[in-house]
């Protein structure tokens, strides 16, 4: 693969289109048969390998525009040859953007004669001061993006993330492409006493700072390619780690954006082991026996058939004030999952509890969790809520079954009816107890954690997204 076609796929995964390594091959070999000759024809055949979406495609092709940008001088436009006499020259300046590196870019480039002369000249690292002056007063387009190309390749400004970066890598690429030996012919013919060398001085810092703010604006393009949504990532990396009780309102609607993109994870991953699962070993007894009449070639081939049970899950969810937020996000992973847990029973209680599963299933799912969070409230009392679901659902328990008890077990000093919860926990499969509190916050107060732990399974801190998903993602890999 070149590194053009890397750098690209790096800024098309920064714009959220997700390519995998398989893709970015088959790109590579779409590459290699269409080359640079037609930019619509190389759009078109990296669009078919790369983006498979609407969103996706229409992602790529603001990509690609700048990505494959091309700027004439802002200081110089009038010395430099117009767009209209460059378009013959594209085939070059894109061959030429390749040798560059990652920029260059395949819609211009310069006159012919630009073209030879450029092909010719040293590597941005050796090029002299007088060089880049050279190339800065004709307004050589083609050679300055060449070069920029090349000199943000060896500098790395692919990994560029921040706002705050953009002056160290405009510092970076301005010292590889030889600043600093025109700031040192400019500080020289300031010291002079000469006219002649005075005049230069200030013709010199003209052009400097005409490429100064060149490279600022190539670094500010490369900015919005490759860190199109960092802000956005590194908010999402923090709300996924912070207390669910500590979420903002603000940030509800990301949450919830955060908490699809983890089931939709979830469910590609663990459907695709259920597929693997279903084919199970070779039956050898029974291959052998429906081959005889081809003489024990084994023209057909039998499977042992494993039966994989998909779970079934009875979710207690505590959605008094304490912990409603918790109870929010977990109902809400559990019913984005009814591709792999198509069998999910929601109950909720603060002080009774209901089954809330008709709910679900009759609206969606933002608007159940908030009836859910209206319909139940009062003082907390465990103890009642497991006598309900006692009447309620204890006979569809049983060894296929997981149940989650989502709360902080702050009882109120009511009775825990523990019992109940060691019958539950008897009947099914397993029992996990979620409690979003720390555990040196646990048996504190009124809290009843150390009654309930010797009866379920599993007692597990779970207080933000991560938790979550670990838990769900768990409950799904041995569901089998």
């Amino acid at each position: 693969m070149t590194e053009m076609l890397s750098d690209f796929i790096r800024a098309l995964r920064a714009a959220d289109v997700r390519v995998s390594p398989s893709e970015a091959i088959d790109a590579g070999a779409a590459l290699e048969r269409i080359g640079y000759e037609d930019r619509q024809i190389l759009k078109f055949g990296l669009s078919q390998a790369l983006a498979k979406t609407i969103d996706e495609k229409q992602a790529f092709n603001e990509t690609f525009e700048k990505f494959f940008e091309f700027r004439s001088f802002s200081g110089r436009a009038g010395n430099a040859v117009s767009q209209d006499e460059d378009a013959p020259s594209q085939q070059n300046s894109v061959r030429q953007s390749e040798q560059g590196g990652q920029g260059a870019q395949a819609g211009g480039g310069s006159s012919g004669q630009g073209q030879g002369e450029s092909a010719q000249r040293q590597s941005p690292g050796d090029a002299s001061a007088a060089d880049l002056i050279d190339v800065l007063e004709r307004g050589d387009r083609a050679e300055l993006q060449r070069r920029l190309a090349e000199a943000a390749r060896k500098t790395g400004v692919t990994d560029i993330r921040f706002f705050t970066q953009r002056g160290l890598y405009a510092l970076k690429i301005q010292r590889e492409m030889g600043a600093e030996k025109l700031d040192d012919m400019i500080a020289e013919a300031r010291e002079s006493n000469d006219p002649r060398q005075q005049a230069e001085g200030d013709r010199l810092r003209q052009v400097r700072e005409e490429f100064r703010a060149e490279v600022r604006d190539f670094v500010e393009r490369r900015l919005a390619l490759f860190a199109a949504n960092s802000g956005r990532r590194l908010r999402e990396e923090i709300l996924e780690s912070v207390r669910l009780s500590n979420v903002e309102r603000t940030d509800m609607k990301l949450m919830r954006d955060l908490v699809a993109k983890m089931a939709k994870r979830l469910v590609s991953l663990h459907s695709r082991r259920r597929k693997t699962a279903r084919r199970g070993q070779l039956d050898i007894r029974k291959t052998i026996r429906i081959n005889i009449e081809y003489d024990g070639l084994l023209f057909h081939t039998i499977w042992k058939k494993r039966k994989i049970d998909r779970p079934k899950v009875l979710a207690i969810c505590d959605v008094s004030g304490s912990v409603a937020q918790v109870s929010r996000f977990l109902l809400m992973f559990l019913h984005s999952l009814h591709e792999v847990i198509p069998h999910v029973r929601s109950f909720a209680f603060s002080g009774q509890l209901g089954e809330v599963t008709d709910l679900f299933e009759r609206e969606d799912v933002e608007r159940a969790i908030a009836e859910t969070l209206d319909r139940f409230g009062g003082s907390t009392d465990y103890g009642e809520a497991f006598e309900t679901f006692e009447s309620l659902a204890l006979d569809q328990v049983d060894r296929r079954t997981t149940v989650l008890v989502l709360g902080d077990a702050r009882n109120n000093n009511a009775e825990p009816r523990a019992d109940i919860l060691r019958k539950i926990h008897d009947r099914a499969r397993r029992v996990i107890f979620l409690n979003p509190e720390s555990r040196v916050s646990w048996n504190t107060g009124d809290s009843v954690m150390r009654v309930y732990e010797p009866c379920v399974d599993r007692a597990i801190v779970c207080a933000s997204l991560k938790d979550l998903e670990r838990v769900v993602s768990d409950l799904l890999r041995t569901a089998a």
